[in-house]
């Protein structure tokens, strides 16, 4: 994975500079969404490594589920295409969202709670955060029961644990010592 990771990472800034020079952070995005989507489906994935299929082929396979594309992204996957990296979508474009959320101040926090929140809950969780990290925090919410209760978050290398079994695991191993 790392490798995959090492590889799409100068696609990813590759676009990000022609879209961040476009003023077309948003609309990459959205593009970038549906074509990692396309790229991950196993179909797909077979299509691509499929020596007995043209590059021409997996092209118009790949632009027919994907609809629509902008010329700089039909661009983009003739060249991933041609280099065998049409697999490499999906990290591109987390690379991509990476780079997108520093340029506009955004963190990412992963909010895994033992019961699905409510809204009022969310917002405060939110806004605490944001308080926290002085910046805006774009939230992506999980539920595991296994949790038994509260919630853990994480936003970038931090990770505050409020769950029941993140405190009896903490208590235990504070008996153990």
């Amino acid at each position: 994975m790392a490798e995959n990771v090492t590889v799409a990472r100068p696609y990813a800034e590759a676009v990000f500079a022609l879209a961040d020079a476009a003023g077309a952070l948003g609309s990459w995005s959205r593009t970038l969404g549906v074509m990692a989507g396309v790229a991950a489906n196993p179909e797909m994935r077979s299509a691509a490594a499929n020596p007995g299929l043209s590059a021409e082929r997996v092209y118009g396979l790949f632009a027919g589920a994907c609809g629509d594309l902008a010329a700089e992204a039909q661009n983009l996957v003739r060249v991933l295409i041609e280099n065998g990296r049409l697999a490499l979508l999906p990290e591109i474009r987390e690379i991509f969202e990476e780079l997108k959320n520093e340029r506009e101040g955004v963190m990412q926090a992963v909010i895994t709670s033992a019961q699905p929140l409510e809204r009022e809950q969310l917002s405060a969780l939110v806004a605490e955060l944001e308080r926290r990290c002085g910046r805006r925090i774009e939230p992506r919410v999980q539920v595991d029961a296994e949790l038994i209760g509260g919630a853990r978050v994480q936003v970038g290398d931090e990770v505050i644990d409020g769950s029941v079994r993140g405190k009896l695991a903490a208590m235990a191993l504070a008996l153990t010592k």
